[in-house]
């Protein structure tokens, strides 16, 4: 939670060189947004930095669990397996690693470890500057951990927890050579997870490593790679049931699960890397990256539908599934930053080229012995029979999806106190799918030369507050088909935000607000009713005119030497040409609190804090299957209360408490999907002993 104590121009970096080490510990700036390196102030985009601090003082175990207390992040969970991300009504399909845009597959980007992460970068709003093809909503950038240090150092920790939560990780640093010019930095985690959903249990381990060696005064070379294996037993695929046959609301035991003692999920996650960075000078920078991501996804699960009989518990249908992905993706990134001088006033210049390949698809196998429906849903244990299975074979989407872009941008200093960002992206956007069951004929679709402007004016007002304005436009192809097995056509709209930043207490405290309108045609929404035909995909249609308007405030830093905040709130109403709410399960408002304090006097060695969220209810509906009406189905406006202890055991040894859910609220997740929902976590509790060294 802590920021920075120096003011945002005195960390202003001279090269990204010198920014990957001032602020891989500070995160005072950022090129998430343009490519520039821009203090939050100087971003004319709404921008949230988590730390790492604030990472450990939540004990965020996954990137999800750093989203979920996120200003204008809506994370909810389609099973006990993904989730769907929102921000301002619309999808978040848009990460970045070290800066570099991946796709984040069918387990997204979010379910891997922090361990290896020094932050997280959320800028809201639309980034078609650098992302190229995505949605208007947000880009998520994980910045990993680096090997900055040129002293041997490091830290280990334990933790413990509720349902038999065990994990360990080591952190080490060490200088390679003796000068420190070659750097190492090597990251380990082990857990092994119990579950309060019946049958379910995990375990699994991250590895990650990274060299970083100054080739030179001017030059810095990167490699790295990560491996995360997370191996998932019993888990629930799909949802719980809300409503009964006769049309009664159910009400399930938080621990209930419609999965099978053999039902598994599991995953793995490798990245890797090499980034070549050579300074040229004082004012120009040269950055190369080439990058890799594979996740390979075995899952074999039992989904459960039908109409439940309230009395006898029968009516639910079973279908065994087993699916099996690795997505692979290639990414090639070159650009160019730095400062030049035009009518006496000193500007700054980005200008890059992108390559970006991905292979997908998936294939399954199908029982060939017979599955039968269940007898008593009420009595439920998993001892579901596991089907013969046969054949596997090619299911959907086994394709390569290609992009290409060259972009740039430039802040020009027009006056001393205005600044105008301005830049644009010329893309190539190209699908090619092979023959498959849910694929019966290839395909290739394809966009040429789409422009993508952006544009940001940043006046400061005085020393410490700015206004600004941003405009962009919005490119998303999509991939999901309508009720005929058609694919849709590309997303196309406008994004315009405007607001203030405050950069108070000599920079240890910022403070923003923003407000956004949205434009949007061919929105895809679920078409209620309908699947894609020979498949168990709900069906989509495009929805015109969508229009989504709202504003948000946050407020993150120091109030105190010993006393850290951040709290952000978000509120918005996202509707299409007929007045639909879209992205309906997703709500409307929503407030995040963080906070930690050091006491002092005799208790100086413990800090103690918290988190909050609350959410407003969303305006989610579905069809009673009695009468035939739709029902408002959102979970009721709730508030979750987190706290956290901290205390020095010794200069280099901690122990920290953590009780997340206090109060014990029972709380659910909705999707878009389906009339079901999946609850949300008891109150729990961790316990982490920490030794720095």
């Amino acid at each position: 939670m802590p920021m920075a104590e120096a003011s945002a121009e005195d960390l202003k970096p001279e090269s990204e060189v010198e920014a990957l080490v001032v602020y891989g510990r500070g995160a005072t700036a950022n090129t998430a947004a343009t490519g520039l390196a821009l203090t939050p102030r100087e971003t004319p985009q709404s921008l949230s930095v988590i730390t790492r601090e604030q990472i450990q003082d939540q004990a965020a175990f996954r990137v999800t669990d750093v989203l979920a207390y996120t200003t204008g992040i809506s994370v909810k969970a389609v099973d006990r397996g993904r989730n769907m991300l929102s921000a301002r009504g619309f999808e978040i399909t848009n990460f970045q690693i070290d800066g570099v845009p991946f796709e984040p597959g069918n387990i997204g980007l979010e379910e891997t470890s922090t361990a290896i992460y020094e932050r997280v970068e959320v800028v809201r709003g639309a980034t078609g500057l650098l992302q190229g093809a995505g949605e208007p909503s947000a880009s998520i950038s994980l910045v990993r951990k680096h090997a900055d240090a040129r002293e041997f150092s490091g830290e280990l920790s334990i933790e413990a927890g509720s349902w038999s939560h065990f994990s360990g990780t080591a952190d080490v640093s060490a200088p390679l050579t003796k000068s420190g010019a070659v750097r190492g930095r090597f990251v380990a985690q082990v857990y092994d997870d119990g579950s309060f959903v019946d049958l379910e249990s995990s375990q699994g381990f991250t590895l990650y490593g990274v060299i970083d060696a100054d080739l030179g005064e001017n030059t810095r070379l990167s490699v790295g790679a990560s491996h995360q294996r997370d191996e998932r037993s019993g888990v629930l695929w799909g949802q719980l049931p809300s409503f009964y046959s006769d049309g009664t609301r159910t009400d399930w035991p938080r621990s209930q699960t419609t999965a099978a003692k053999w039902n598994q999920w599991d995953t793995t996650e490798q990245t890797a890397f090499v980034t070549l960075e050579h300074s040229l000078g004082r004012r120009w920078t040269v950055r190369g990256d080439v990058s890799y991501h594979r996740q390979d996804e075995d899952s074999k699960l039992l989904w459960m539908w039908g109409d439940l009989d309230k009395q006898a518990g029968a009516g639910m249908s079973a279908l065994p599934y087993w699916y099996n992905a690795a997505p692979e993706q290639w990414n090639l990134n070159l650009t160019v930053n730095g400062k030049y001088d035009l009518f006496g006033r000193e500007h700054d210049l980005v200008v890059g080229a992108m390559y970006d390949r991905l292979l997908s698809g998936w294939s399954n196998r199908d029982p060939v012995s017979a599955v039968p429906d269940t007898e008593n849903f009420h009595n439920w244990d998993g001892s579901f029979p596991e089907p013969q299975w046969g054949e596997r074979y090619d299911t959907s989407g086994v394709g390569t999806t290609k992009q290409s872009a060259i972009y740039g941008a430039t802040r020009l200093q027009i006056l001393d106190q205005l600044k105008l960002i301005a830049g644009g992206r010329l893309s190539s956007w190209r699908r090619h799918e092979e023959v498959s069951q849910w694929t019966p004929l290839a395909y290739t679709i394809k966009y040429n030369n789409e422009f993508t402007p952006y544009v940001g004016l940043i006046y400061d007002l005085t020393d410490t507050l700015s206004a600004y304005a941003s405009y962009t436009t919005i490119f998303d192809p999509q991939t999901a088909k309508d009720r005929e097995g058609k694919y849709l056509a590309p997303l196309k709209g406008k994004t315009y935000e405007t607001g203030l930043k405050a950069d108070l207490m000599d920079g240890r405290l910022r403070a923003s607000g923003a407000v956004f309108r949205i434009e949007q045609d061919n929105f895809a929404v679920v078409d209620k009713g309908y699947l894609v035909p020979g498949t168990l995909d709900p069906a989509y249609r495009t929805a015109q005119g969508t229009v989504s308007e709202g504003y948000e405030l946050e407020v993150a830093g120091k109030l105190l030497p010993t006393w850290d905040i951040s709290v952000g709130w978000s509120q918005f109403a996202a509707k299409d040409g007929d007045g639909v709410n879209v992205q309906a399960h997703h709500p409307r408002r929503v407030l995040r609190l963080s906070t930690k304090y050091e006491l002092s006097g005799a208790l100086d060695l413990l800090s103690v804090g918290g988190s909050l969220r609350w959410e407003s209810r969303p305006p989610q509906t579905a069809v009673n299957p009695r009468t035939g009406l739709a029902e408002a189905v959102g979970q009721s406006a709730y508030v979750l209360v987190n706290l956290l202890a901290n205390y020095d055991l010794t200069d280099r040894t901690s122990i920290q408490l953590n009780v997340n859910n206090l109060f014990d609220k029972t709380y659910y997740s909705n999707n878009a999907w389906f009339a079901g929902f999946v609850y949300g976590e008891p109150r729990n509790a961790r316990v982490t002993l920490r030794y720095a060294f």
